[in-house]
């Protein structure tokens, strides 16, 4: 049920209202857990999220927690019974954060994890690469592949032939159950394919920023029709790789290293909400970008988290408001299928916004899982918009030790079936409806009409 851990005298509109066109606010006190539900219209399952506290968390639709794992989730990866040998409620996660960092290097930046594993249910490290003497340097993604091996996403500090300093390379590595790297790609060793003009690259080097590519994704492609109709760009063990900073997705071909498929770092001016078909506008900082898997309504197109938060160069030119969408892409147009902004729901378009972190996922029921991560937002929407499940997080922490402040924020978000979770794992299924008299701008309220008494 709906947390009344915080004071509730703010209204839930106050929440999601940002407070001028460059800058999002939140009010100091608001509600936590699960506000709005409809059990009919959701599509119902566990959902699985990193907290600010810096532990890992699966929760039922109405909010209550029925596990937690005390590693931290940059991202927790949930394995299928498959994937874990039978047993259920395993996740890839991060053992440890890094103690010491290559020489030059500043925190952060992707120099993150030293250390990655394999958990069960209880907590036991069953797989484990990496460790505080032997950093392997995990930042932001990791998966289980078919074979069984990991795709873990790492960087290095290096020098790069037309750079004046030195650089973090983000590389993808598969590594296998021995912690042997058995396939390995460097971004920077690419960077002439990524479709930088020569001004953009100039802009780049100039920018002395050493993590300027700044990958947040590397994924495999997975079973599509494009492939199956003769679209070798597609295999399904290709890896979809997305640079933040530079605005640029791409498909890498597992056997020869090229960049064959490529969505950036070029595009149009945005129109955040215009329509339907047009091609692919300016994307700024995107997280989460995937092939939408076989069996689920859109499969084969691109989904996105696009944060329009702070990215470029030079720094892509944004709209009037700071206002972030989710937007779905067919790969073989370059043309946006469907997208979900904050004015599909009712409210300005700038009440929908994280500059960083966030996802995007797609559901059985044609639903999309959004994780607004900056304010620990997580909601469901319907194809149309309408928020049927919304949950903001109640677990606070310090995301950097350096931090002076505490925040709720959530990396990225999945649902996971009820039989994901060992049998017996108790779940909640009651609708939520949000007070009217108190919560006038929430979902299923009508603001500016009388108040009922």
């Amino acid at each position: 049920m709906m947390s009344r851990t915080r004071s509730v005298s703010m209204l839930l509109g106050a929440l999601l209202m940002a407070m001028a066109a460059t800058a999002f606010a939140l009010p100091s006190s608001f509600p936590t857990g699960t506000t709005v539900y409809d059990p009919e219209r959701a599509y119902n399952g566990f959902v699985l999220f990193p907290g600010g506290d810096l532990k890992t968390h699966l929760i039922d639709m109405n909010g209550n927690e029925v596990h937690r794992w005390n590693y931290e989730g940059f991202p927790p990866i949930p394995l299928s019974a498959d994937q874990a040998g039978g047993e259920k409620g395993r996740l890839l996660v991060q053992l440890a954060r890094a103690e010491k960092l290559p020489d030059h290097a500043s925190p952060g930046n992707g120099l993150t994890n030293a250390s990655v594993a394999e958990v069960n249910w209880e907590g036991d490290v069953k797989w484990q690469w990496g460790s505080q003497q032997n950093p392997v340097y995990q930042h932001h993604d990791m998966r289980r592949l078919p074979n069984g091996n990991n795709l873990v996403m790492t960087a290095e500090m290096r020098e790069l032939n037309g750079f004046d300093y030195e650089i973090i390379d983000n590389a993808v590595e598969e590594v296998d159950a021995e912690g042997k790297v058995a396939w390995s790609w460097g971004a920077g060793d690419h960077l002439e394919d990524m479709g930088f003009s020569d001004a953009r690259l100039r802009a780049l080097k100039d920018s002395e920023d050493p993590d300027f590519l700044h990958l947040n994704t590397a994924v495999p492609v997975g079973p599509n029709h494009w492939y199956d109709d003769g679209d070798e760009r597609f295999a399904p063990d290709n890896i979809l790789i997305n640079s933040r900073n530079a605005n640029v997705t791409f498909i890498v071909d597992r056997k020869s290293g090229e960049i064959v498929w490529r969505m950036g770092p070029d595009f149009p001016a945005l129109q955040l909400t215009g329509k339907i078909g047009r091609p692919v506008d300016q994307t700024v900082g995107s997280h989460d970008a995937h092939i939408i898997p076989e069996g689920l309504p859109g499969a084969g197109n691109l989904l996105i988290f696009d944060n329009q938060g702070n990215a470029g160069f030079p720094p892509s030119k944004q709209g009037v408001f700071s206002s972030s969408r989710v937007i779905e892409v067919d790969p073989t147009s370059d043309k946006i299928v469907w997208q979900y902004t904050g004015n599909m729901s009712g409210r300005a378009s700038f009440s929908f916004y994280s500059s960083f972190i966030s996802s995007a996922r797609r559901l059985p029921n044609g639903n999309t899982l959004i994780d607004e991560g900056q304010n620990g937002r997580l909601f469901q929407v319907t194809p149309k918009g309408e928020i049927v499940w919304e949950y903001v997080s109640p677990f606070f922490g310090k995301s950097m030790p350096s931090d002076d402040y505490v925040t709720n924020q959530v990396y990225r978000a999945q649902l996971v079936d009820y039989d994901w979770a060992p049998d017996g794992t108790p779940h909640e299924e009651t609708a939520v409806k949000p007070d009217c008299d108190i919560y006038i701008a929430a979902p299923g309220c009508h603001p500016g009409e009388p108040v009922t008494q």
